[in-house]
C-alpha cells in the first residue's frame, strides 16, 4: 500500500486500485452515525456546536491520515445524553473500523474520538 496525496493507492501484481480518502471518510461517517448514541457528526471543529450533521453519506466531522504504517482516523461527534460516552466512543471505534477495512481492505491502526458536544436524543419520527 502507498499513499499520494488525496487518495489511498493499493498496488498489487494485476495493477493498482486508488481510493480517495474522501471516501474512506464516508463509509467511516456512515459507520459512526449509525451507533445509538451518536446524535450526529460535528462538521466544522472549533465552530459552533449547532453545525452537526445526522445526515448519512457526509464525511465532514471525519479526517484521515494514511501512511505506510496504516490508517488513522479521528471522528468528531456529538453525543447524545442518556448514552455512557466511553461505551459509545469504543462502539464508534469498533464500527469505523469494521466498515473501512471491509469495504476498502485498509488496515484501520487507530481510530480516535472526539465528543465536541452533547445534545438530546434524536426524536423519533412517527411511523
Amino acid at each position: 500500500m502507498a499513499e499520494s496525496r488525496g487518495y489511498v493507492r493499493i498496488v498489487d501484481e494485476k495493477g493498482s486500485i486508488n481510493i480517495c480518502h474522501s471516501v474512506v471518510a464516508v463509509i467511516a461517517a456512515a459507520a459512526a452515525v449509525d451507533v445509538d448514541g451518536v446524535y450526529g457528526l460535528y462538521l466544522s471543529p472549533g465552530k459552533e456546536l449547532t453545525q452537526i450533521s445526522s445526515r448519512k453519506g457526509t464525511s465532514k466531522g471525519v479526517k484521515i491520515n494514511v501512511d505506510n504504517d496504516g490508517t488513522v482516523i479521528d471522528i468528531y461527534y456529538i453525543a447524545e445524553i442518556g448514552y455512557s460516552v466511553n461505551e459509545v466512543g469504543a462502539l464508534v471505534q469498533k464500527a469505523v473500523i469494521s466498515a473501512v477495512e471491509e469495504a476498502t481492505g485498509l488496515k484501520i491502526n487507530t481510530v480516535n474520538i472526539h465528543i465536541c458536544g452533547v445534545s438530546l436524543k434524536k426524536s423519533k419520527k412517527p411511523a
